[in-house]
């Protein structure tokens, strides 16, 4: 029995290993890769059989290259790994190369042989403007929130007159006090005076009378 076992896990070994170099040899020995170009930044690459098109189901090990044009940076060696926005033979790199124009190589060697060159510019992204953004969500919110406008500060001259304004205030309150200092002048004056033209005239009739007497007793 175990013999039997044995036997079939060797037959069953060399049927694979007669059935993958068929496979392999039905595909070619050589892969065809296609730079395509980029992606923000990053290298994409089509791998397909030289023979029939197909796309390679094995893993790919593989290296990037890139090279400025004038030869004075270097990116690289990156890997490919499988990209899911052009599958089923679309590669791409983890890595981004930096704004500019360099010349991409990709070398295949594994599951086959296979090199693709291409040239690819990285365009220069400027960012987006927020003080703009800024403005204009304020005013939405203001206008959201219906809010009372904004009022603004005095400035240092109505500052001065409403200070100049507050001091001349009670002037008039001075001016009343002596007026009715004056009044009650007046007032105690004329008590006096009246007083006085009382006590004279009490004096008069006092006299008057004193006289009366003494003419009375004479007769």
């Amino acid at each position: 029995m175990r013999i039997r076992i044995a036997l079939s896990a060797t037959l069953a070994a060399l049927g694979l290993m007669f059935l993958i170099p068929a496979a392999a040899h039905a595909h070619g020995d050589t892969l065809k890769v296609v730079v395509t170009g980029q992606r923000t930044g990053h290298v994409t690459a089509d791998v397909t059989w030289e023979n029939d098109g197909d796309a390679v189901d094995e893993t790919v090990a593989a290296t990037v290259n890139a090279v400025s044009v004038d030869g004075s940076r270097t990116m690289g060696p990156w890997r490919l790994v499988r990209d899911p926005a052009a599958a089923p033979a679309g590669w791409t790199t983890a890595e981004a190369l930096p704004p500019g124009t360099w010349k991409v190589s990709v070398e295949v060697g594994f599951p086959a042989l296979g090199k693709g060159e291409l040239e690819v510019g990285v365009p220069v992204v400027d960012p987006a403007p927020t003080t703009g953004a800024g403005t204009t969500a304020t005013g939405t919110t203001d206008s959201a929130t219906g809010g009372t406008p904004a009022v603004s500060a005095p400035t240092p001259a109505s500052a001065s007159a409403s200070a100049s304004g507050s001091d001349a205030a009670p002037a008039p309150s001075g001016t009343q006090a002596t007026s009715g200092g004056e009044g009650a002048a007046v007032w105690w004056t004329t008590a006096g005076v009246a007083a006085t033209a009382l006590a004279g005239a009490g004096v008069g009739l006092l006299l008057r009378r004193r006289r009366m007497r003494g003419a009375c007793r004479t007769s």
